[in-house]
């Protein structure tokens, strides 16, 4: 008797729980958090396969995507009930996902037509360079006027063209109605909420913003837009705001996480949004830069959407509510970050685990003139320059595995400082210390290093979920859901960890104008689609 007896009494002390599905690209997990004291009860993390079936393309499986989410599901809710904390306190859940990954599916039968093409993946840039072509001037920024992006193969209308062209299945639905198309968010909400029988096709303004089929000033898809890449308007997802009640969750009852079902689905947000808001950046100014599989630096620009002179894109940031105004941002991105860690444990085998790539960089405590451009996927922010590659150079019969080890973490904090210079010129106001998040943030090494290529202070959060974190904040902020405030004086405190500069001004600028060589040195390599892609008529 007594044992039901403490954990009631334990249930009531913990008030409305807000739950967050965070989809990213190389993991999903699934968070609880207490909605009063934004503390996280219980977490489950599954990795995701990418894969790379050609030079420069990379994709995921959509089943594989769901699963992991009701795989994450179902093991938090063992581990909540583990705790004696019970299920249905679950208010609300939000969602957050990698942006612009492309899906296309069918309605009827609620199959995917091919597999997600990944935000990173290449395969468009010839795509890419005959939409370039046939612009006034040949001009990438032809679009931004109305989108706040260049064309480039990051966004989601050039793969959906690619899909439409080269896809037969993908073609045939489209022309018979039955194609849907979506980012992960909306992939994942209209399965949550019944798929095929009644589930919800709708996505947020910030994903929606990342999709070039968008207009940020009238916050719709805007019909010239979807006419420019020849894309029917009917199969594109209903753009809602980023907290409002899309839909209840509707999950098999033989599955534990059965207990999740009625729930609401009622926060959606662009990962690099999730994190703005989980960081509490919602005054005009404030920024976060966030390490996971590419960096991603945004500032909040209030209410108007501020164009970038220096190759940063314009963006949603977000939009808390059906009757909120919409807030933008200016964002720098860098393809790749974490994604050089990955490279280097499964391409080159030369750790076996990030952890222990800190140690190995550590070890030597320089790259000893080793410089590393991982432009894998080009160079996005501030060059958008498709045809740039990966690049090691200053080698010497000195250089070991740790050098490269350590100049592959000074690469994420080179390509960090330059979004950062880039974000400082357009806003004329230096950021005078950096907010950051993500899962790089564990390895401390790189933490100091960031604050010394910078030579300003790098603060992290002790709670380093941030993404997740404001998927659940817009969900428990949601009209008709009501269990998280937002408004400031009832945001909770947050601790965190700051770094300060530890190296003279001069080291860090020669560092810096080092960097920027070996940039130079990595473009123009692949001008053209290389032989054999199999990309049959773009």
């Amino acid at each position: 008797m007594n044992g039901t007896m403490a954990a009631s009494s334990h249930r009531i002390m913990l008030g409305p729980l807000v739950a967050a599905i965070d989809q990213g690209t190389s993991s999903t997990r699934f968070l609880v958090f207490n909605s009063k004291t934004a503390e996280l009860l219980s977490h489950h993390q599954v990795e995701i396969k990418q894969s790379f079936p050609k030079e420069g393309w990379v994709e995921e499986d959509p089943k594989e995507i769901l699963q992991s989410v009701y795989e994450c599901m179902e093991r938090t809710c063992e581990k909540l009930t583990q705790l004696n904390i019970d299920i249905s306190n679950i208010k609300a859940i939000g969602v957050t996902n990698q942006r612009e990954t492309t899906l296309v599916w069918d309605k009827e039968t609620g199959e995917p037509l091919y597999n997600a093409i990944v935000w990173l993946d290449l395969r468009t840039q010839s795509t890419v360079e005959r939409l370039i072509n046939k612009t006034p001037g040949r001009n990438k920024n032809h679009l931004k006027h109305k989108t706040g992006l260049p064309i480039s193969t990051y966004f989601s209308a050039v793969k959906l063209r690619w899909l439409m062209d080269n896809v037969e299945q993908v073609h045939e639905a489209v022309v018979s109605h039955r194609a849907m198309f979506g980012t992960v968010d909306s992939w994942l909400i209209w399965c949550l909420t019944g798929g095929k029988s009644g589930g919800v096709h709708c996505t947020d303004v910030t994903n929606a913003s990342r999709t070039m089929l968008f207009n940020i000033h009238t916050m719709d898809w805007d019909p010239e837009l979807c006419k420019y890449f020849g894309i029917p308007m009917e199969i594109l997802p209903r753009v809602r705001s980023s907290s409002e009640i899309y839909g209840l969750m509707k999950i098999c009852s033989s599955r534990k996480s059965g207990a999740l079902s009625g729930i609401p689905i009622s926060g959606c947000l662009g990962d690099q949004s999730a994190a703005l808001v989980g960081q509490m950046c919602f005054q005009d100014g404030q920024a976060k830069n966030t390490y996971g599989t590419g960096c991603f630096l945004l500032r909040n620009t209030g209410a108007k959407p501020v164009m970038s002179d220096h190759g940063l894109l314009t963006t949603v940031a977000y939009k808390l509510g059906r009757d909120k105004p919409a807030c933008y941002a200016l964002e720098g991105s860098v393809a790749i970050a974490g994604a050089v860690v990955r490279w280097l444990q499964d391409n080159l085998g030369i750790i076996g685990s990030s952890e222990e790539l800190e140690k190995l960089a550590a070890s030597v405590g320089t790259s000893y003139g080793c410089y590393f451009v991982p432009a894998f996927s080009g160079l996005y922010a501030p060059y958008w320059e498709p045809s740039a590659r990966g690049i090691i150079c200053g080698l010497t019969q000195f250089t070991n595995k740790s050098h490269l080890a350590f100049s592959a973490l000074e690469a994420v904090c080179f390509q960090t400082r330059e979004i950062l210079d880039a974000m400082n010129q357009d806003s004329g106001i230096p950021l005078t210390q950096l907010q950051v998040d993500g899962g790089m943030t564990s390895n401390r090494l790189l933490m100091q290093l960031q604050a010394d290529i910078l030579c300003i202070p790098v603060v992290k959060p002790s709670m380093p979920e941030t993404t997740a974190l404001g998927a659940a904040m817009a969900a428990g902020a949601a009209e008709g859901v009501s269990v998280w405030s937002l408004s400031p004086e009832d945001l909770s405190e947050v601790t965190s960890e700051k770094f300060e500069p530890q190296i003279n001004p001069e080291e860090s600028e020669f560092r810096y104008a080092r960097w920027k060589k070996a940039v130079e040195k990595s473009m123009n390599w692949e001008t053209t689609e290389p032989v054999g892609n199999g990309n049959g008529h773009s």
